[in-house]
C-alpha cells in the first residue's frame, strides 16, 4: 500500500518552524518562489544565531553542487550550537552525473537515517522534485516534510490567502479591504505579504481609522488608502458594486478616475475582476436553491456578504442580461488586447460599462 505524504500549508509550516519545532529534511517545491525562499530564510535564522553560522550552515548551489559533498556536510556534528544546517538553493539545476538519472536520488539513503542535529533544506523551484527513491524515502519513514509552493489564482484562491495571512498577523481585514489589495497588487506574493506586514505594524495600539472597532486590528479600506496609496472610493470593488446597481453616475465618475490615473488601474484588470463578478452572478441566477449558504458553495467563497451581493445583483439583472454581459466582457477583453480594435483602452471600458449598464 502506498505510503500518503503529509500535506501542510506555508502558514502552518512557518508556526512550526518559529516555534523551534524543526524536521530533518525539508524539500520546498513549486512554481511559486516566494514561500520557498521565505521559508529556507525562516529555518537558517530560527535554528542558527548570527555567530553560529560560520561553523553550522553550509550553502550549495545547484548548478555547482555535488550531492556527495551535500551529504558529507549533512552527516557533521554541529560546533557550539544545537543544529547544523545544510541548504542546497535553486537544486532544480543540479547537473547529472554518469551513471545516475538523477543526483538527487543518492539523498534516498541518508533519508532513511539523517543525522539528528542536521537539517537539510532542498529548494527546487519551478517544478516538483523528480527523484522517486528520494521522496519515497521521506514519506516512508516521515524523516522530513515536502511542501509543495504552488502559485496562486487569481479571484478566489487569492482572497483567501489574503484573509489567512492578515489573520495569522493577528489582524481581521473586511472584504472591501481584501478586495482592494488583490486588485491593486494581484499574484505578487512577496509584495503582498510585505504591505500586509506594514498594515499589520500600522495597527499596533489601534487604527489610524476612526471607523475602526476599538480594542482590535483590523486592517480598512482607509487604513489602505492612506498608507498604501490605493483609493477607497475609486477601485474595481466600487465600480463593481455600482454597475451591481445599475449606479451610472457612479460607475461613470470611477473609469474617469481610472482614465485619469490609468498606472494603477489598467482596464484589463477591470474587465477580469468584472468578468469574475458576473459569472458568478449568473451562477447565482441560475441556480435551484438562492440560499446564501448554497450560493457560497456554488462560488466558492466563505463570505456570506459576498454571496449576498451575488443574489442582490440578480435583481437587477435577469439571466439573458448576464448571459449577453459576459459576451460583451469577451469582447472587451479581445479588442483590448489589439483584435479587431485600436481604440484607446479607456474608451473600451466606458463602451462595456454603458453595454452593461443598459444589457
Amino acid at each position: 500500500m502506498a505510503v500518503k505524504r503529509e500535506t501542510v500549508t506555508f502558514t502552518a509550516l512557518s508556526k512550526e518552524i518559529k516555534g523551534g519545532k524543526f524536521r530533518n529534511i525539508y524539500v520546498l517545491q513549486g512554481e511559486e518562489p516566494y514561500y520557498i525562499d521565505r521559508l529556507q530564510q525562516l529555518i537558517i535564522d530560527t535554528a542558527l544565531t548570527e555567530d553560529q553560522r560560520d561553523f553550522n550552515l553550509s550553502l550549495y548551489y545547484g548548478n555547482t553542487a555535488n550531492v556527495r559533498e551535500v551529504i558529507s556536510a549533512c552527516q557533521q556534528y554541529p560546533a557550539f550550537s544545537q543544529y547544523k544546517v545544510v541548504v542546497v538553493r535553486e537544486a532544480q539545476l543540479i547537473p547529472k552525473q554518469p551513471g545516475h538519472k538523477n543526483d538527487l536520488d543518492l539523498l534516498a539513503s541518508y533519508a532513511e537515517k539523517p543525522q539528528p542535529s542536521t537539517i537539510l533544506v532542498i529548494c527546487h523551484k519551478g517544478e516538483t522534485l523528480k527523484s522517486k527513491p528520494f521522496t519515497e524515502a521521506i514519506k516512508t519513514t516521515k524523516n522530513g516534510v515536502i511542501f509543495d509552493s504552488n502559485k496562486v489564482r487569481e479571484g478566489r484562491d487569492l482572497d483567501t490567502l489574503i484573509l489567512s495571512y492578515a489573520n495569522s498577523l493577528g489582524c481581521n481585514i473586511d472584504t472591501k479591504a481584501t478586495s482592494m489589495l488583490a486588485d491593486h497588487i494581484g499574484t505578487d506574493i512577496a509584495r503582498l505579504f510585505s504591505e500586509l506586514d506594514k498594515l499589520s505594524l500600522l495597527t499596533e495600539g489601534g487604527n489610524n481609522d476612526p471607523s475602526a472597532p476599538a480594542g482590535q486590528k483590523n486592517i480598512t479600506p482607509l487604513l489602505i488608502e492612506r498608507n498604501i496609496g490605493i483609493s477607497k472610493d475609486f477601485n474595481n470593488f466600487e465600480l463593481e458594486d455600482a454597475l451591481s446597481k445599475r449606479d451610472a453616475a457612479k460607475a461613470f465618475r470611477i473609469v474617469d478616475y481610472f482614465e485619469r490615473n490609468p498606472k494603477n488601474n489598467p482596464s484589463m484588470v477591470s474587465v477580469a475582476m468584472l468578468f469574475s463578478f458576473f459569472s458568478n452572478v449568473l451562477l447565482a441566477a441560475t441556480a435551484s436553491d438562492k440560499s446564501p449558504d448554497n450560493i457560497m458553495s456554488i462560488v466558492g467563497t466563505r463570505s456570506q456578504w459576498r454571496a449576498r451581493k451575488f443574489l442582490e445583483a440578480t435583481r437587477m439583472y435577469n439571466t439573458r442580461s448576464l448571459v449577453n454581459i459576459i459576451g460583451f466582457l469577451r469582447e472587451c477583453d479581445t479588442r483590448n488586447k489589439g483584435i479587431g480594435s485600436r481604440q484607446d483602452q479607456y474608451a473600451l471600458l466606458k463602451e462595456l460599462v454603458y453595454k452593461i449598464l443598459h444589457a
